[in-house]
């Protein structure tokens, strides 16, 4: 099957570049429930025209309804996939589970592809998206192309190759949601992984000041050949908040490289792609790239590319001796880290010039107060977006057949191969004094100008002195283009969307009961004390060690990269493959599932889930809307007291600074102080502890079944006087 190049595209502009280089589909949204919510992306007509657009060129075009969807948003949303639907694209890439279960109830012909934000990373989890009827995932970019390569599945498999990269594992990050009220998993991230922070240990700084979480950008260009023999059908190119120059240039590399396994970028395309945007490039885990190239710890930003040094520097002027060409209209960055355009640019000779050739002595104004020397990098290539903007429009090959013989019926075709458009005309007369030539028809047939199509064949079968008026040939030509450019556009039959009223559910009115997690000996002890309903256990060898107790469950990872096999054991899972476990064990689901919606709490009823965590997201109005329509079979479980886990990443912060993994580390700068928990992966802890205690009696009004304590740090002093307030607040 053939290789897919999938390109982001965040307005019609990017759009357009994506197509004219070489993009077999694009992948953009509307102006709600995408995951870039700030890139600009497109209005509901603009979606139609971008359709169209894409399709008259052959180019798929999936559009991302890829966040969480409340209750409240359902008939909202599915009203918004109707006109999706029926304005003709090409799959749908969506995060939450419930959205696919009612979309494949509603839409059973539209495509669904598995968001990264479903966090998809083992095989389990693939099996069961495609029991919902997923026909694509992508899959975590945490994974490598060498485990890729041996899930055994039928399903379309897609990866990311360039761009921007997260340091948590997609759909799993809390930070920003809970520091600043811009959820992630809403397409609101404030990049809170891209800031400064300090690492201590024993209250004293062990690094200050770094960009400790801020990953480099990936970039796969030097493995043409391994991804062009992997199991991956899609690749999948990062940047819908990146400018059309960017989305075009490195559309246009990969195409390359996808073409041709064999293909090493010149030294001018490095320079070009470092140029567009760069935090230092790192191959990713899709390659295996160590922890020590996987992080850009002095910088956030785009880094440029270097192109000359600082020789000199008064008030007014900088002096640069060049190494590479620099352009009037250039972005720089200069040795106090402060950027500026090149609006003037002079010559030794102090004379204006628009453009400077490597080993060029140039100065340009001192605009940001440069007191140093040092190096200057490119930011912003002028050249090369001219270059991108006036680059060649893409165009479809077609064949023309005519046939012209006096007494007979005029027929023209037009053909792209895929689809035909044919015109069959009036008699065609015999010429009475000014025949028209084969070479006049085929000149006017072929006349294409500004339409989409160029002619690969022309085959015309034209008797000589015949007459056809010029005009009506035009006519044809024109009739012929419209119907051939309608027909590549052409979308599947409207479907009219008819809601079925979700049933209205009466909760059990029973009193809450109380779970905690325990992450070691001392506070599984204090829980067993005080007689705590559901215990939750972090250690497998703890959950030997106490299983005998019928109340005690093993909580699962939430990335596993293989199962393991259990048989009648209570767990606590923390991500879809783990559903598996429900034919031969109890299971809870826990709140890294996202489940924020009926749809989602429902499936997870039918599959036999004991009970659900619903996401720490969810606001008390939230609950109640998504609560009366769940199915009072399976019982709710809210996290009412402690610490979240704000992120899992599978960068090894700690053996990175090569330091004593036995010791306690945080995180902090002025958001706060984040402690790091270490195993297989690296856990960054919430600052703030949740703390609805004194909540409890509207929890219990809402349906709320299980109040859990998620415990950290807590002494047996500290859980006695917990488990105490609670007790009291429940009568």
């Amino acid at each position: 099957m053939k290789k897919e190049l999938l390109s982001p595209a965040g307005d019609f502009e990017a759009l357009r570049a994506a197509v004219n280089n070489g993009a077999d589909a694009v992948y953009l949204a509307g102006k709600n429930y995408g995951a870039r919510k700030f890139a600009k992306n497109f209005s509901l007509e603009e979606l139609a025209q971008a359709v169209n657009y894409a399709h008259l060129y052959g180019v798929k075009v999936y559009v991302t309804v890829n966040t969480i969807i409340y209750e409240e948003e359902i008939k909202e949303v599915l009203e918004y996939i109707e006109y999706l639907n029926n304005i003709g694209v090409d799959a749908l890439i969506v995060q939450d589970i419930g959205l696919m279960v009612l979309i494949r109830k509603y839409f059973p012909d539209l495509d669904i592809h598995a968001s990264t934000q479903a966090h998809t990373h083992n095989i389990e989890q693939i099996k069961f998206l495609e029991k919902l009827g997923v026909k694509r995932v992508v899959l975590a970019r945490e994974m490598s192309l060498k485990d890729i390569n041996k899930l055994d599945t039928k399903m379309e498999l897609e990866v990311f190759i360039h761009g921007a990269l997260c340091i948590c594992y997609s759909g799993q990050c809390l930070f920003s949601a809970f520091k600043t009220g811009r959820s992630g998993n809403r397409g609101e991230c404030a990049g809170l992984c891209r800031v400064l922070y300090d690492l201590k240990c024993d209250d004293k700084n062990i690094i200050h000041n770094q960009y400790l979480l801020s990953p480099k950008e990936l970039n796969t260009t030097n493995y043409g050949l391994e991804l062009n023999k992997s199991r991956v059908l899609s690749f999948k190119i990062e940047g819908r908040m990146k400018s059309p120059e960017y989305v075009g240039y490195v559309t246009r590399i990969y195409r390359k490289i996808l073409d041709d396994v064999n293909y090493k970028l010149t030294e001018e395309e490095i320079f070009n792609l470092k140029s567009l945007y760069n935090r230092g490039f790192t191959k990713g885990y899709l390659f295996n790239n160590s922890d020590k190239e996987f992080i850009s710890l002095k910088s956030s930003n785009h880094l440029g590319v270097e192109i000359g040094d600082v020789i000199s520097f008064n008030k007014k002027r900088i002096r640069i001796k060049l190494n590479h060409e620099l352009n009037q209209g250039d972005a720089i960055r200069l040795p106090n880290q402060e950027g500026m355009y090149v609006n003037f640019l002079y010559n030794k000779r102090d004379e204006l010039i628009n453009k400077a050739k490597k080993d060029d002595i140039v100065e340009v104004q001192n605009k940001v107060v440069l007191e140093q020397l040092g190096k200057v990098y490119l930011t912003f290539n002028k050249k090369l977006k001219e270059q991108i903007d006036n680059g060649l429009k893409k165009q479809i090959g077609i064949n023309i057949y005519g046939y012209a013989h006096e007494n007979e019926k005029l027929i023209i075709k037009y053909t792209d191969l895929a689809n035909e458009v044919i015109y069959e005309g009036d008699i065609v007369s015999k010429a009475k004094s000014m025949p028209i030539s084969k070479e006049r028809i085929g000149q006017i047939l072929s006349k294409l100008g500004n339409t989409p199509f160029k002619v690969n064949n022309l085959d015309l079968d034209i008797a000589d002195n015949i007459f056809i008026p010029v005009g009506y040939l035009n006519e044809i030509r024109r009739e012929l283009v419209q119907k051939l450019e309608d027909k590549r556009c052409r979308v599947r039959e409207p479907k009219k969307l008819a809601l079925e009223e979700l049933k209205v559910f009466k909760r059990n009115n029973k009193k809450i009961k109380i779970s905690a997690l325990a992450r070691n000996e001392e506070q599984l002890k204090a829980l067993i004390n005080n007689k705590v309903d559901y215990i939750y256990l972090t250690d497998e060898y703890l959950m030997e060690k106490y299983g005998y107790l019928d109340n005690i469950y093993l909580r699962l990872d939430r990335v596993i990269e293989q199962h393991k096999d259990y048989f009648n054991t209570k767990l606590l899972i923390g991500e879809t493959g783990s559903l598996k476990y429900c034919t031969n064990n109890e299971v809870v689901s826990d709140y890294f599932l996202n489940v924020v919606n009926s749809s989602y709490g429902n499936l997870l009823a039918s599959m036999k889930v004991k009970r659900i965590t619903i996401s720490p997201e969810l606001k008390l109005d939230q609950i109640n809307d998504f609560i009366q329509h769940l199915d009072n079979k399976i019982e709710v479980e809210i996290i009412g007291y402690g610490s979240l886990e704000y992120m899992i990443m599978k960068y090894n912060l700690i053996n990175n600074m090569e330091l004593d993994a036995n010791k306690d580390y945080y995180l902090e700068n002025k958001m706060g102080t984040f402690k790091i928990l270490k195993d297989k992966y690296t856990h960054i802890m919430g600052d703030k502890k949740i703390n609805l205690i004194n909540n409890i009696k509207d929890l219990k009004k809402l349906g709320i079944d299980v109040f859990r304590l998620e415990l950290l740090d807590e002494n047996t002093q500290d859980i006695n006087n917990l488990i105490k307030q609670i007790k009291k607040e429940l009568g």
